[in-house]
């Protein structure tokens, strides 16, 4: 029927060079194919191949739908659902309805474009500031995940992400090859399943704060341009919304007895540090371009759903990390460690019920 389907990978593109070089290149990629089927008038649907968490392309429907470049949703889209999701989304009939109608009315707005053209937001000026601000942030990104010393044991020390490997979930396993540690061989999913755990979230934000604030320099004429921003173009205000609510789940009091996990004390030491000051940084940021006190402000019922379940999160997570240290603890038998191995996957899966959007 002359339609050509193209497929959009969010997980890995994230997981190499961060939150902004992902999005932003996916954002300029379905311009060029739309683009190039219209060249050869060849019908284009875009299939979206989300994961469950901010850090694999996943967040609230309806504005993901409406971020979409102008111009590149033709009256369809389609998306995958995963994992807890599908369960979190469809379970139910009124929960299935809520999400479904959510898609459709996001659809029909994001197609009128097709009878009733109105100006872009996405102008060459927003475009240009959007490429600069990637730069920073991937370079940002790459800083701490390519060229710091130590941040892989970090990963797999700080995070339960080599337990999670033992958990019967997933459809494939948690490593493209098994026993190599490289950012390269573990899987997106597992990638941010450890970090969520571990209330570090940071595949969803890290490099965003120290983006902004390079872009900006201090000029109060660019702060303010990007406010505007936020205010007029979906595509960026869906961006900065996603980050507050990773930010929000994000607890670094938490992360730092995470941390505390490394063998080596200085390393666990110094790249919480820079974990912390980069979730410090992006957190001040966003908070002033989206000009709130407090995040998720302007989303008070997902703000209140998210506080009433940390009383019961942050308990889960001490729960976790006694567990982690028995059950990594070398100077035990190997029978008296494997007992704590059944409680331990057990605080994950509950950590993962109340982060939710886990991967």
């Amino acid at each position: 029927g002359n339609q050509q389907e193209v497929m959009l990978g969010y997980s890995d593109s994230c997981k190499d060079g961060g939150i902004l070089a992902s999005s932003w290149q996916l954002f300029e990629a379905q311009q060029k194919v739309i683009a190039l089927a219209d060249m050869h008038q060849i019908d284009c649907r875009l299939f979206h191949g989300r994961g469950g968490t901010i850090g694999r392309g996943g967040g609230p429907t309806h504005e993901s739908i409406l971020s979409q470049p102008e111009g590149t949703v033709h009256g369809q889209i389609k998306f995958t659902e995963q994992g807890e999701v599908l369960s979190n989304k469809y379970s139910n009939a009124e929960t299935a309805v809520y999400e479904l109608t959510l898609g459709v009315t996001g659809l029909m707005l994001a197609s009128r474009y097709q009878i009733l053209p109105s100006p872009s937001t996405a102008t060459e000026q927003n475009m240009a500031i959007m490429r600069e601000v990637m730069t920073y942030g991937e370079d940002c990104y790459r800083q701490l995940t390519d060229r710091t010393e130590g941040f892989l044991d970090y990963f797999y020390e700080a995070t339960p992400v080599s337990e999670i490997s033992l958990m019967n979930i997933g459809s494939r396993p948690s490593h493209r090859k098994k026993g190599d540690r490289s950012k390269s061989s573990v899987r997106a999913i597992g990638w941010v399943f450890g970090w969520a755990q571990s209330r570090q979230t940071l595949p969803a934000w890290y490099g965003i704060g120290t983006a902004l604030e390079k872009w900006i320099e201090g000029d109060h004429d660019r702060f303010n341009k990007l406010r505007e921003m936020y205010e007029h173009w979906p595509y960026f205000k869906a961006l900065l919304s996603n980050t507050e609510m990773a930010l929000y789940k994000a607890d670094m009091r938490t992360a730092k007895e995470y941390s505390e996990l490394c063998l080596s004390a200085e390393t666990g030491e110094r790249i919480y540090n820079m974990i912390r000051d980069e979730h410090d940084r992006t957190l001040e940021l966003v908070l002033r371009v989206s000009n709130m006190s407090h995040l998720l402000d302007d989303i008070p019922p997902l703000a209140l759903s998210l506080m009433r379940r940390d009383p019961y999160l942050d308990p889960l997570n001490h729960i976790q990390i006694k567990l982690l240290k028995r059950y990594r603890d070398e100077s035990l038998s190997k029978e008296e460690r494997e007992k704590w191995l059944n409680p331990l996957l057990r605080s994950i899966n509950a950590v993962a019920a109340g982060m939710r959007n886990t991967g």
